[in-house]
């Protein structure tokens, strides 16, 4: 790996980090960074996440005062993003690295238009507003996590306010343990079956746990709307390119 390639990678998963702590959306940086650098979908995915799991990390316990309050809640979303999680990623595991390949543009796409429009619709989803609905929720979001994760924040973001939270830092506190937790599962079944390309993921891993403290810091301070608009941004052009160069 050359240096200019290095810190191309230290790059993107550095502002990845930082996004997922402020708005989510940090895969949609590096997982097209990977593809771009030779890895094959499959490969990218899965070393995508071991790259940004320690960032989550590092933004929860810059995050710890506020998650703390509401502990009491944990266990079982915890319970319920672990059972989601495993099977996404055994399911990613066993798809043909043909099939991925096929579904990439479409996994992005459906990624886009959830971080842009899902806490919209979710939120105003007055109807589901049950704390069992709520739940089954996390269970689908968790297995969407293991499998692709692209947007995954947003998702829960809206899921907490189906369970009453209104708190922007709490909910943000609450959605990066649990995202925490879907990732850590998902690498955990990723590095036992030798899939992660650790070349790039470790000079990503650096560049995630940065990204991710100094961003936690920042989002106390720093809208998140903007962040959110400029992800989305990114998202659909990212889209946009690999339907441009799909196999």
């Amino acid at each position: 790996m050359g240096l200019a390639e290095a810190l191309l990678l230290f790059a993107a998963a550095a502002l990845g980090g930082a996004i997922n702590s402020v708005a989510g959306g940090g895969t949609f940086l590096t997982f097209p960074t990977l593809m771009l650098g030779g890895l094959s979908p499959v490969q990218a995915n899965v070393t995508s996440t071991v790259a940004l799991w320690p960032g989550s990390l590092s933004s929860a316990a810059a995050y710890r005062d506020e998650w703390k309050r509401d502990r009491a809640i944990l266990p079982a979303l915890i319970l319920i993003s672990v059972l989601g999680s495993t099977a996404g990623a055994f399911t990613l595991l066993y798809t043909p690295e043909r099939t991925f390949a096929e579904l990439v543009p479409w996994l992005l796409l459906a990624a886009a238009m959830i971080f842009t429009f899902g806490r919209w619709v979710i939120a105003r989803a007055h109807f589901i507003r049950h704390p069992v609905v709520a739940r089954a929720i996390q269970l689908l979001i968790a297995f969407y996590g293991g499998y692709f994760g692209a947007g995954i924040g947003i998702l829960m973001l809206a899921m907490l306010q189906l369970m009453g939270f209104t708190h922007i830092h709490r909910m943000n506190a609450l959605k990066t343990v649990l995202g925490g937790v879907i990732n850590a599962v998902a690498v955990l079944i990723f590095v036992a079956s030798g899939a992660v390309v650790w070349r790039a993921a470790a000079v990503m891993i650096v560049g995630a746990v940065a990204g991710g403290y100094a961003g936690a810091h920042v989002a106390r301070k720093l809208p998140p709307e903007p962040v959110r608009i400029g992800v989305s941004i990114i998202a659909f052009a990212m889209t946009g390119y690999f339907f441009l160069h799909r196999a």
